[in-house]
């Protein structure tokens, strides 16, 4: 859930800017001007009487023919300004996260327009898993096959099978390790497809609401023309 970021001391905030912006329409008395600014999102701004937004900053006080008669500094002390500053940080951060967080959603829906979809996105995933592990458990009847064969030959050497020739205990050995690593191999499997589960089951979460949105959107009168 998206947690919208409350102003900073909003009431030290009011007060300071109803107090700068008095003090500044006192200071020009009849003189008039046009104050400009730019205030913190970049915009230009100008009045006929000193800014709000722009309490933190300098402002321009304009003629009519619109040169500089003076300038109005800001009245903020050093911490309140670093307190502001970082207002804006934390809600530009949270502006930026909305803006990926929109953009991720529609991917997602791009990708998964709808529950069948996203069903057959997940049984395609599952099959594919599976399949790797189909290969594996072949190979590893293969070798247990062949290990039954080698094990044959050992009896040979039952009584003293350090006296085995070094080719069949070297054929020994590297069956053992190649069954373990396909035994290894299904596990990972196995967990690949509680982790695909996992993750589509956490797109679902994440769709369901919107699917619902664009259902709703589409059922509005004029929303196909």
């Amino acid at each position: 859930m998206t947690k919208h970021l409350l102003p900073i001391r909003p009431a030290l905030l009011a007060l300071c800017a109803m107090a700068w912006v008095g003090a500044a329409a006192a200071q020009s008395g009849a003189s008039g001007g046009i104050y400009s600014c730019i205030d913190a999102k970049g915009r230009r701004i100008t009045a006929d009487r000193p800014i709000a937004e722009c309490l933190d900053r300098d402002q321009r006080v304009l003629g009519s023919t619109g040169v500089e008669l003076r300038r109005v500094g800001p009245t903020l002390t050093e911490s309140e300004r670093a307190e502001l500053e970082n207002q804006r940080r934390q809600q530009q951060a949270e502006q930026r996260r909305m803006r990926e967080e929109r953009a991720r959603e529609k991917a997602l829906l791009a990708r998964y327009p709808n529950q069948e979809a996203h069903g057959a996105a997940l049984a395609a995933a599952l099959e594919q898993a599976g399949q790797a592990t189909e290969v594996a458990q072949q190979r590893l009847q293969e070798l247990a096959k062949r290990r039954a064969a080698l094990d044959t030959e050992m009896e040979f050497y039952a009584g003293d099978p350090a006296k085995a020739p070094a080719v069949l205990r070297r054929q020994v050995e590297d069956n053992r390790s190649s069954q373990e690593e396909q035994q290894r191999f299904i596990q990972q499997q196995e967990h690949e497809k509680l982790r695909i589960r996992k993750r589509f089951n956490d797109e679902l979460v994440q769709l369901r609401p919107l699917w619902a949105a664009q259902a709703a959107q589409a059922a509005q009168p004029g929303a196909g023309r």
